[in-house]
């Protein structure tokens, strides 16, 4: 049976997706540093799959084909954790497909990239 080892993205600058992204989650360099134009981001305490970060000069997509789903357990933690992103320096996007009570926010990182905050409990 196959698993999710690694989930890639692009990214203009490495090394600023990869302080955002290991503060956002709580990840650090596999390998201890980041280089210019490729690293690997993994669970400090080493459960889960890893973040790589590449560099790339391919355009973000307003309406990205893959994009990583981060769960919160209730509303509560949803608004600490978008609120806690933001201050890293992720940024609302103005979503047009949104339903009429979403259990989700659509976020990107400092590179544009979008990415959603759920909340789990309306599931």
């Amino acid at each position: 049976m196959l698993s999710i080892g690694t989930i890639v993205m692009g990214a203009e600058d490495v090394g600023r997706a990869a302080e955002f992204w290991g503060r956002a989650l709580g990840y650090v360099p596999r390998d201890g540093e980041v280089a210019d134009d490729w690293t690997v981001l993994v669970p400090a305490d080493g459960a889960g799959p890893g973040l790589a970060l590449g560099r790339s000069a391919s355009p973000v997509q307003q309406h990205p084909r893959v994009h990583l789903d981060l769960y919160a357990a209730d509303a509560a933690e949803q608004e600490a954790e978008v609120a806690r992103l933001v201050s890293l320096g992720a940024r609302h996007v103005a979503w047009d497909s949104y339903p009429e009570d979403p259990d989700f926010v659509v976020l990107a990182d400092p590179e544009g990239n979008r990415f959603c905050v759920i909340d789990t409990s309306r599931a």
